[in-house]
């Protein structure tokens, strides 16, 4: 999302994990998705670190707040959303793998930051105001892959406003032309450049 959003332009090399290639290990032993080798072979292979890079090269959305105070507001929230929620998601949706406790458990852990979302997102139409920022966009694709693990059980949630913002992310026009479906790389083959559509709204 921040790669489009920037108008950078990058050569995407889809992969599938269970089938990683040589010289993506190379680039990055960690071997998890994703990793940008810049022009002069600096590896940035943390998801938001790809973030920063790509709004500190252009920003025309201003979803990156110059105001340190804002940034560290935001980067507070982004950690809870990488820690302890990402951790009771990872358990929800793979609740056979962890058998200590049960799926409901697992969700009423992730529901805590569901419902701090959904009361930041009563006041305003974003989390940090009536604009999106880079917190959105970090944020939204975990909401979704919970929401995911039972849609039925989400859209009858007690959470209207954060339904109704997860809903305008995964139907704008940014979110569907970054979702579109690219052939996976083979060493040799013509590059494939993303993003390969430019929109204006978010």
């Amino acid at each position: 999302m921040a790669v489009h959003a920037s108008g950078q332009t990058v050569e995407l090399r889809d992969i599938l994990l269970k089938d990683k290639p040589d010289e993506m290990i190379a680039a990055s032993p960690k071997a998890t998705v994703p990793v940008l080798i810049l022009p002069n072979d600096t590896v940035i292979d943390e998801s938001l670190d790809v973030v920063h890079w790509a709004l500190a090269e252009n920003d025309p959305q201003n979803w990156y707040p110059q105001d340190p105070d804002a940034r560290a507001e935001m980067e507070t929230l982004i950690a809870e959303n990488d820690g302890p929620f990402k951790s009771a998601l990872d358990r929800y949706k793979y609740h056979v793998r962890f058998p200590e406790a049960g799926k409901e458990d697992y969700r009423a852990e992730g529901e805590k930051f569901l419902a701090k979302l959904d009361e930041k997102l009563s006041v305003s139409t974003y989390l940090f105001g009536d604009q999106p920022t880079y917190a959105d966009i970090c944020i939204f694709s975990f909401i979704r892959q919970f929401a995911n693990s039972d849609r039925n059980w989400f859209d009858q949630a007690p959470y209207p406003h954060l339904q109704r913002w997860l809903e305008e992310w995964i139907t704008s026009d940014r979110f569907k032309a970054i979702m579109k479906k690219q052939p996976l790389w083979k060493d040799g083959g013509g590059p494939v450049f993303f993003p390969s559509l430019t929109v204006e709204n978010a």
